[in-house]
């Protein structure tokens, strides 16, 4: 029979907890939601807003999104408890995230609380500790946003030695039929079209580029923006070009937009830069993705169904493909299967040295460095390659701790999440999970930075020297990492070809290399500019 003694205002059967990440609104805390006995929480609190230093427009992304998913329930009829941040400190009605949970619990008394799995370890067992104490459930249901659960990801890596994530790309393909033909072969007769997606723009340059589309803020992202800005005023970045969709309405919107003008070109220029262009064929759809607002199978769908209509190539299909279906997922498996011991990996046996200064505010004379933390800093956001080549490549090179440029990723990227933060950051980009993400160090001297854009024409700095006062810090410090680590990877197949081309250098030449990397670290320790 029907409880009938359940309030939702006063007292819920159920407390569901819409995390800031889990703005789904067909999650699976939501089967079986009774809105005459359930009800949903949510809480922006200075925690989650400050453990690390988050970017402006990173909190006005999230809050934003929390406060238009908030509205859209309520329009449902279904009651949410919110806790919203004020201008100043003196304006909340609680502390952190447990504080907060507690106090509501014991002035509510569910008789459970459900919540969608968070992206964040930490978040994970902060729940399960405070529902602990509370003596009350705790549900964890599934996400279903993604196409393979953890423990699925579990059986498919047991066994292995090392775990390939084209090997799994590729198990992903024929278990969900995308981009395959009804022969079971792949569609266009190859599994992975990379080699076509090397293109540079040249010395002429990308020419006229199609603006993503930009959604004007609303009255209630209005009041995010003037929130942040008072209480956040000394956190890195500007909102003084927040355009980003903050509903699913509006993400739906970007998709259809990055399909029609930016997807027939994204393959080819997938890896190019170019200076003052962050975006170029780009879809920036991982934010609303990774706080689901949008849906990853829907967006396959539509990126595929572009290619069957010939509205789009192969190559830029199956590269988007490619990246949702199989790095997307592979890399939250990781996440899942190796934590918490995978935050602790320094496989390079880093110092606990942080990034230097200008990964916040952009002062360097290094051309390439400047132009992706001036996108950073305007859009909380840059493409894979500056994140990688450029500031993920510098920042390995340099030494820096692997986890602490994970801690600068989380604080700077509008879409960082831990689970995706953690092993692209930490593992991809700094290779301090020892070749579990990625087999080599990803290491390229200055030379490479000039082949695929426009950098090093206007930089003081020549990407063909490695010693003297022009010579460019990447190339002296690639030199450099190659020498420190030449052991590390002498039995590496893939670092062959570099290391060979380390063993041509002179004794001397090796020397002023050492001496210019020396003094490039004592730079950015003193705070000189670089």
């Amino acid at each position: 029979m029907r409880r009938t003694d359940f309030n939702p205002e006063t007292r819920p059967r159920h407390l569901i907890l819409i995390l800031g990440d889990q703005l789904d609104h067909h999650a699976a805390v939501f089967d079986g939601f009774d809105p005459d006995s359930d009800a949903l929480w949510m809480a922006e609190n200075a925690e989650e807003a400050t453990h690390v230093w988050c970017h402006k427009q990173r909190l006005a992304f999230f809050f934003s999104a929390m406060r238009h998913f908030r509205d859209e329930q309520r329009e449902q009829g279904r009651i949410v408890h919110y806790h919203a941040l004020g201008r100043r400190p003196s304006h909340d009605r609680g502390g952190d995230f447990g504080e907060i949970m507690t106090k509501d619990v014991h002035r509510l008394h569910p008789d459970k609380l459900i919540v969608t799995q968070p992206g964040d370890l930490r978040v994970l067992r902060m729940l399960e500790n405070t529902a602990k104490d509370l003596e009350v459930k705790l549900e964890i249901r599934e996400d279903r946003h993604f196409f393979v659960t953890p423990d699925a990801f579990r059986d498919w890596a047991e066994g292995k030695k090392h775990l390939v994530m084209e090997h799994f790309y590729r198990t992903q393909r024929r278990r969900t039929g995308l981009l395959m033909r009804k022969d079971g072969e792949p569609e266009g007769g190859e599994w992975n079209f990379d080699k076509d997606n090397r293109e540079t723009f040249g010395k002429e340059g990308p020419g006229k580029l199609p603006s993503p589309r930009r959604f004007r803020p609303d009255e209630t992202t209005r009041a995010v923006l003037d929130m942040v800005e008072a209480r956040f005023a000394g956190n890195p970045g500007s909102l003084d070009d927040f355009d980003m969709p903050v509903t699913h309405n509006e993400a739906l919107a970007a998709l259809r937009d990055f399909v029609s003008q930016r997807l027939p070109c994204f393959g080819a220029y997938e890896d190019a830069m170019w200076s003052g262009e962050p975006t170029l064929y780009h879809s920036r759809l991982s934010a609303v993705m990774n706080v689901k607002l949008l849906n990853p199978e829907f967006c396959l769908h539509k990126v595929v169904a572009a290619y069957e209509k010939g509205e789009a190539p192969i190559n830029s299909v199956e590269g988007f493909v490619r990246q949702v279906l199989g790095w997307r997922e592979f890399i939250r498996g990781v996440y899942w299967l190796y934590m918490p011991k995978y935050a602790e990996r320094n496989s390079l046996g880093c110092s606990d040295r942080e990034v230097p200064s200008f990964f916040w505010d952009g002062e360097t004379d290094m051309a390439c460095v400047a132009d992706c933390m001036a996108g950073l800093k305007r859009y909380a956001w840059t493409h894979h390659i500056p994140r990688l080549m450029v500031l993920g490549q510098f920042a390995m090179l340099l030494g820096v701790h692997p986890y602490n440029f994970h801690t600068w990723h989380m604080a700077m990227y509008v879409d960082a999440v831990d689970w995706v933060s953690l092993p692209n950051a930490l593992g991809m980009s700094q290779h301090g999970d020892n070749g579990v993400v990625g087999t080599k160090p990803y290491c390229a001297s200055g030379n490479y930075i000039d082949r695929m854009s426009d950098y090093c024409r206007k930089c003081r700095y020549k990407p063909k020297r490695a010693s003297g006062d022009d010579a460019c810090p990447f190339t002296t410090l690639y030199w450099d990492f190659l020498d420190r680590h030449y052991d590390r990877f002498a039995n590496n197949m893939r670092m062959k070809f570099q290391l060979k081309n380390l063993e041509r250098k002179s004794q001397d030449e090796l020397r002023e290399i050492r001496q210019r990397a020396d003094h490039i670290r004592e730079r950015i320790d003193s705070g000189e500019r670089l």
